[in-house]
């Protein structure tokens, strides 16, 4: 009988060991939330590496090219932040572009002159108010502190990247994006698919939880669209 109990009280042990063990792996996991932005805005570097390059081959305007130039670089550079980040917590991550956004680059491939500046300028607008209205919903309700200060410091220069393109298009006379009541950029009277960072539009859930909305964020009116700077 002894050795009965003796074996119980060491099962017990044993299974209190193993419970904080269990309960910090679980913890480890990172949320829904965080684990869609790291790939929404792994998804958003890869279309805006690519579409640097394309404005810098294909640019009419010299505003454009340096501009394609400068957001290939500072994309580049925050990717290697997204990676080393999702690696860390096991996140994978796509390898290329969403379809809505490869077709915006299919899009940009078959433009040319005045046309490809007014594409990509529109299409980069609405694409940086939604990547903002991401990191800024991760910013709020991420719940992984490396993820969190991810869109902490990426959000600096997404807007620095914004108001450098509301510039340009004025420059340009190219209309400028607003926003919607919902949060969604309307795309300017372009007559053209914005790429929705990570969006496949309802085909993958946004950032925000939601496949209501291929806005990452969820397109609530809770978050402030980009100040026109």
């Amino acid at each position: 009988m002894l050795g009965i109990k003796r074996l119980g009280l060491l099962a017990a042990l044993v299974l209190v060991g193993v419970a904080p063990a269990a309960a910090a792996q679980a913890a480890a996991q990172p949320s829904t939330q965080d684990t869609q932005y790291l790939q929404a805005l792994h998804q958003v570097n890869l279309f805006e590496i690519t579409a640097g390059d394309l404005a810098q081959q294909k640019g009419q305007d010299q505003g454009v090219k340096d501009l394609g130039a400068m957001l290939k670089t500072d994309h580049t550079q925050l990717d290697q932040t997204v990676q080393q980040t999702a690696s860390q917590l096991g996140v994978e991550l796509p390898n290329e572009p969403s379809a809505d956004q490869q077709a915006v680059i299919d899009q940009l491939n078959n433009a040319s002159g005045a046309e490809f500046d007014r594409l990509w300028v529109t299409s980069e607008l609405a694409g940086h108010v939604q990547a903002i209205q991401a990191t800024q919903t991760e910013i709020s309700q991420g719940s992984e502190q490396s993820v969190v200060q991810l869109a902490q410091n990426a959000l600096p220069t997404l807007q620095a990247h914004y108001d450098e393109l509301v510039q340009l298009a004025n420059q340009l006379g190219i209309p400028v994006p607003q926003t919607s009541a919902s949060g969604t950029p309307s795309p300017g009277g372009t007559g053209t698919e914005s790429p929705a960072p990570g969006g496949t539009g309802t085909e993958s859930p946004a950032p925000g939880g939601t496949t209501e909305s291929p806005a990452p964020g969820g397109g609530t009116t809770e978050t402030p669209a980009p100040s026109e700077s």
